[in-house]
């Protein structure tokens, strides 16, 4: 009797074992780049450090993390985590909670007494950094890891910068600031306090510095032109920051009026509600137009402070202030209405900006300011050779984390400078969106938030509002991670495929496509969970 086609088939023929010969396209595996990378400021590779951390290593979770950050306790704290906006999670149910479980990393680190690493070799390179808050104690970090002597001039009594003079200690208690503070001059960084630089190039020629990083913070309060009579107290909201770190701290008095709708407004309320007052914002916008993040301001109103929208301050007297409402024209911009009331007020509180010193750039060929901040080109050096400049000092939006950045990509950069190369970033991939997920195989995970001090103890004392995590919701939160763009060897390509086309190359190594046996169908593409796969069209 005839046997069947397929079974009389050659098993040598091009159609029984090289099916591949079908194919228009083919499966290819990628490395995407996952959001919340993307989004970063310091440029972390948070999934990285989440896959360690997720597994239980933290110590190898945190020696991740810190070849990007050497802060994480700080930012744990501190960095409004715009990661978290960005993590394809929060389309399922909600975003990984990346800053909670830096947070833990932080903390176990300071707890172990784990060490930065010190630099392999010494470059012989001297480089001069200005300035002990974020951007610049995160260049000498990097600096000092790539090898090169770093001397670091502060103003200031005290390392930190504004992440000290400009942060409450409910926000950021102060053992963590200068345990992380600490460890990075533990790597060898020659620190000088009390030293303000009075020009750059003095200081550099006087050095014999090769190079400079120029990391001032916004440490001037702008003013306002409110007309005052001689007994009206007006205080900047940067002055009262930096006076609640010494012995004597400021005497506001019962009634304090905060002027600002920015985090530094918030921050200046809450303190003075610490401190016994009875703050009150007055900002002339709604609440929709405030600057603040909306968090912040939403524990501020948990905690008594009022806020007075659409209003402005025309005149301060010896206790009280004038005030006009505004009301929102046709184009949503606040307008004058003429209508003006009395409230009391036992002082006034600008907290309406800051601006950069920047008395040391005076003379300095070829370098440039534009509205308050240095102009810098796309290697972060200004227009002078040599010299570098980051955080508050240039074009950029102000906080700790964007600080961090700078300084890391600064130090990147002179690295290169000093070398005689020009440092290239990496080109950043594909980013793996949403919509290349399979989200069918996630389990659904709800978030672990963060434990918050009672209200009491928050509006009486300035102990840290934001608890941490516990090691087991920790290491909950890094397994809610979908390593998006990322394979992590789920075998889902290798079940699905009807050819088997797919072959396994042992634990930590992934897979590989034999051509010879793939058809194209796609299933690979569609059955991966975390969009490390594509189709590519074959070339003719």
């Amino acid at each position: 009797m005839e046997k069947p086609f397929a079974i009389t088939l050659d098993p040598g023929s091009s159609l029984a074992n090289h099916t591949g010969s079908w194919r228009t396209s083919r499966p290819v595996y990628l490395d995407r780049l996952p959001p919340c990378n993307k989004q970063c400021p310091a440029g972390e590779d948070i999934q990285g450090w989440l896959f360690h951390a997720e597994s239980g290593d933290y110590e190898s979770a945190w020696r991740h993390l810190t070849k990007d950050n050497p802060f994480p306790a700080i930012m744990g704290r501190v960095c409004y985590h715009t990661c978290e906006g960005a993590c394809n999670r929060g389309q399922l149910d909600a975003p990984v909670g990346i800053n909670s479980v830096e947070h833990f990393l932080g903390d176990e680190a300071l707890k172990q007494g784990w060490k930065l690493t010190p630099p392999a070799t010494e470059s012989g390179k001297h480089v001069l950094v200005v300035g002990a808050g974020p951007s610049g104690m995160s260049a000498a970090y990097h600096l000092r890891r790539l090898g090169h002597s770093v001397t670091l001039y502060e103003a200031g009594p005290l390392l930190g910068g504004m992440m000290r003079f400009g942060i409450p200690k409910y926000r950021l208690p102060r053992d963590i600031l200068e345990a992380e503070m600490q460890r990075v001059v533990d790597l060898g960084v020659t620190v000088k306090l009390n030293s303000k630089v009075d020009n750059i190039l003095t200081t550099m020629t006087e050095g014999k510095f090769d190079a400079a990083f120029l990391a001032v913070g916004a440490h001037i309060g702008k003013r306002a032109t409110i007309p005052a009579g001689d007994a009206a107290k007006i205080i900047d909201a940067i002055s009262l920051l930096r006076s609640m770190e010494g012995e004597d701290k400021p005497l506001l008095g019962r009634r304090v009026v905060v002027y600002g709708g920015g985090n530094t407004a918030i921050d200046v309320a809450r303190t003075a509600k610490r401190m016994g007052a009875e703050p009150l914002i007055v900002y002339r916008r709604t609440r929709e137009k405030m600057p603040a993040h909306d968090f912040e301001l939403e524990e501020a109103l948990q905690e008594g402070i009022m806020v007075k929208w659409l209003s402005t301050i025309k005149q301060a007297h010896e206790s009280s202030l004038t005030i006009e409402k505004m009301a929102l024209d046709s184009k949503g911009f606040p307008q004058p209405t003429g209508e003006f009331e009395t409230i009391e007020a036992d002082s006034l509180v600008l907290a309406l900006g800051q601006d950069v010193d920047l008395g040391l750039l005076e003379g300095v060929p070829g370098l440039k300011v534009i509205d308050g901040v240095v102009e810098v080109g796309a290697n972060m050096m200004t227009g002078h050779p040599g010299i570098f400049a980051g955080g508050d000092m240039v074009p950029a939006e102000r906080n700790v984390t964007v600080g961090i950045g700078h300084g890391k990509q600064a130090a990147r950069h002179i690295d290169g400078w000093l070398r005689g190369e020009q440092y290239f970033p990496p080109v950043q991939r594909e980013v793996a969106t949403f919509e290349k997920l399979n989200t069918w195989y996630y389990a659904d995970a709800p978030k672990t938030v963060r434990p918050m001090l009672d209200i009491i103890r928050r509006q009486s004392t300035f102990d840290e509002v934001q608890g941490g995590l516990d090691e087991s919701n920790a290491l909950f939160e890094a397994r809610r991670c979908l390593s998006c763009g990322n394979c992590f060897e789920c075998d889902n390509c290798y079940g699905v495929c009807p050819d088997n086309a797919v072959i396994k190359l042992g634990p930590g190594k992934r897979f590989e496509f034999n051509y010879d046996y793939c058809k194209g169908c796609g299933m690979c593409v569609a059955e991966c969970p975390c969009g490390a796969i594509k189709m590519e069209a074959e070339e003719i």
